[in-house]
């Protein structure tokens, strides 16, 4: 363990694979995130957070599966959800940032890193 936190290797197998996926994925998301749009019709459902939730939560596996230091992960995604809700309140017509948005960001990047080092906490006992 580094002073950084847990140090977080890459999955084994194919390292540069994770990284490229987790490069791909953040620029998906920062396209999604920061694209002028209308917004979507009313379902009555949260399907806005559900998305939010899932886009974080795999940028945030990705990465750490790719072995970026949790703590990069963490700020990089943290800063991206609160710079992408201000930008769509007040720069993006058509957007609008919310509270529940960022709630769902960051609860998204949580889960993301808890469930690869679950994973990998749960493979390391099985040997």
């Amino acid at each position: 363990m580094s002073g950084n936190g847990p140090e977080v290797p890459t999955s084994p197998g194919r390292p540069a694979l994770w990284r490229v996926l987790a490069l791909v994925a953040l620029l998906t998301q920062t396209a999604l995130l920061y694209w002028p749009r209308a917004a979507g019709p009313e379902t009555g459902l949260p399907l806005d957070k559900v998305a939010h939730f899932l886009m974080f939560a795999g940028v945030a596996a990705l990465a750490t599966l790719a072995g970026v230091a949790l703590r990069w992960t963490a700020a990089i995604l943290v800063l991206q959800a609160m710079a992408s809700e201000a930008v769509q309140h007040y720069v993006l017509p058509g957007r609008s940032g919310d509270w529940g948005d960022l709630t769902a960001d960051l609860l998204g990047i949580a889960a993301g890193i808890a469930l690869v080092l679950t994973w990998r906490a749960a493979a390391e006992q099985r040997r």
